[in-house]
C-alpha cells in the first residue's frame, strides 16, 4: 500500500509539479487549493505527511496546522510548511502552532522526498507508540475489571452454595432448573473474568452500529 501525502498549494503549477514528483516516487496523492479545501479531502484521504504553503488565500498553511494539531484524528500527521520566509521568528511562529518541518522556497526535489520520507518513518513510529501504549491501557484495564469481577463472584458463588445446602430437597427440585441457570451464568462470568485476566494481545471489533468491544475469545 503507498504512504499518501497531502499537497496544499494554491499556485497551480508547484501545485502540479509536486504531484507528479510525489506520484512518480510511488506516493498517493491528494492535493488542496487552500487550507478549507484540505479540510474537506482530510474527511476521506488519510495522509501520513501534509505539505502546505504558508501563504494561502481564505486558510493559510500555518492556521491549518494548528487546527490539525489540535484535532485528535489528525494530530500525528507529519506537517511540512513550503514557505519563502526564512527568517528565525517566522520558524518559531511555525513551532510554536506544531508545524514538523520548515522548507524554504525554492527547494531541492531530493531534499524535499528525503524529507517527506523522514516525515512518513516518523508518522509510522508515532503510531506503534501509541498502538503499544492503547494496547498497555486495554490489558491493565481488562485485569482491572476481571479482577473486580472476580471478588463479588465469590461470594455470590459461596451464597449460592449456602443457599443450595439450606433449602429441602423437595425445594430444590422445584427450582432446580433456576439452580442450574444460575450457575450456568456463573460459569460463564468466570470464563469471561479469566479471558480479561490473561488477555495478552487485545483486538477491537465491531459491535454494533459505530459502538467496538474488546475481543475476549
Amino acid at each position: 500500500m503507498k504512504d499518501k501525502v497531502l499537497i496544499v498549494e494554491d499556485e497551480k503549477d508547484t501545485r502540479f509539479i509536486l504531484e507528479k514528483l510525489f506520484s512518480r516516487n510511488n506516493y498517493e496523492v491528494a492535493s488542496a487549493v487552500n487550507g478549507q479545501e484540505a479540510l474537506e479531502v482530510l474527511k476521506t484521504f488519510s495522509p501520513k505527511v501534509i505539505l502546505a504553503d504558508w501563504t494561502m488565500p481564505v486558510l493559510d498553511g500555518l492556521a491549518l496546522c494548528n487546527i490539525l494539531k489540535n484535532d485528535e484524528k489528525h494530530k500525528l500527521v507529519y506537517f511540512i510548511i513550503l514557505t519563502a520566509r526564512s527568517s528565525l521568528k517566522d520558524r518559531i511562529m511555525g513551532l510554536d502552532v506544531g508545524a514538523d518541518d520548515f522548507l524554504v522556497k525554492p527547494v531541492e526535489n531530493q531534499e524535499l522526498l528525503a524529507r517527506i520520507r523522514s516525515g512518513v518513518r516518523i508518522f509510522n513510529l508515532q503510531n506503534e507508540l501509541r498502538s503499544v501504549e492503547h494496547s498497555k491501557a486495554v490489558i491493565e484495564m481488562a485485569c482491572t475489571i476481571g479482577h473486580k469481577i472476580n471478588n463479588p463472584l465469590s461470594s455470590l458463588v459461596l451464597l449460592i452454595k449456602n443457599i443450595e445446602n439450606e433449602l429441602p430437597e423437595k425445594e430444590k427440585a422445584i427450582i432446580s432448573d433456576d439452580l442450574a441457570s444460575v450457575n450456568e451464568a456463573i460459569d460463564r462470568i468466570k470464563k469471561f473474568a479469566n479471558e480479561l485476566n490473561h488477555l495478552q494481545n487485545p483486538e477491537v471489533i465491531g459491535y454494533y452500529e459505530e459502538k467496538r468491544m474488546i475481543k475476549t475469545d
